[in-house]
């Protein structure tokens, strides 16, 4: 059965990157990796993946949606305040 994929052969790629950064970042993202129980590699994999997660959830919302994203990111907001803000809007 030359020229076929066994469909259940899982095909894994390795390309080395080299990434420059500060020598006490490098530190930590060992530690961290240690403590997850990954490579530090492993988790720059995630964290790009998880970039792009974000990115592909974002893309497939309307753009108004979309551009209210982290639009309020570090600040609280009580229902008190909301519910003024709507009364000042719509009356």
């Amino acid at each position: 059965m030359a020229g076929r994929t066994d469909p259940f052969t899982l095909c894994v790629m390795k390309t080395k990157l080299t990434l420059r950064m500060e020598e006490d970042l490098v530190r930590q993202a060992k530690v961290e990796a240690k403590r997850r129980g990954k490579s530090v590699s492993r988790m720059v994999g995630d964290l790009i993946a998880s970039l792009r997660a974000v990115r592909s959830e974002k893309e497939s919302l309307p753009p108004v949606t979309s551009s209210l994203i982290g639009i309020l990111k570090g600040r609280r907001v009580s229902e008190n305040e909301y519910r003024r803000n709507l009364r000042k809007k719509y009356g």
